[in-house]
């Protein structure tokens, strides 16, 4: 592996791991704070607000993982697991932390 193909990998690495922390983050806005405001204080406007935030960070995430999957090196289960992930209320920090260790390991000379 070339120096040039290693600091792109690293940098598609940072981007999703970033990207994974921003959806299950605003995942996680929109179930505990958003939803109760909601269906408890009656204040509607907090999932309009936060609902479209996240649908915008489910996007990306997507939109990130089509591109890991697209560009190599990645295997099926990886991708799945990625997948999986996106669906459930910690899978974005679990694939956050599983997507350092392979920087880490990536970054290693």
């Amino acid at each position: 592996m070339t120096s040039q193909d290693r600091a792109e990998g690293l940098s598609q690495l940072k981007r999703m791991r970033a990207v994974s922390l921003l959806e299950g983050s605003t995942l996680l806005l929109l179930v505990l704070v958003a939803m109760p405001l909601k269906h408890f204080a009656g204040v509607a406007i907090a999932t309009r607000i936060m609902g479209p935030i996240h649908g915008l960070a489910f996007l990306t995430y997507v939109w990130m993982l089509i591109q890991l999957a697209t560009g190599g090196g990645w295997s099926r289960a990886e991708i799945i697991r990625m997948t999986i992930a996106a669906l459930l209320p910690f899978g974005g920090f679990v694939n956050a932390g599983v997507l350092a260790r392979r920087e880490t390991r990536l970054a290693a000379p």
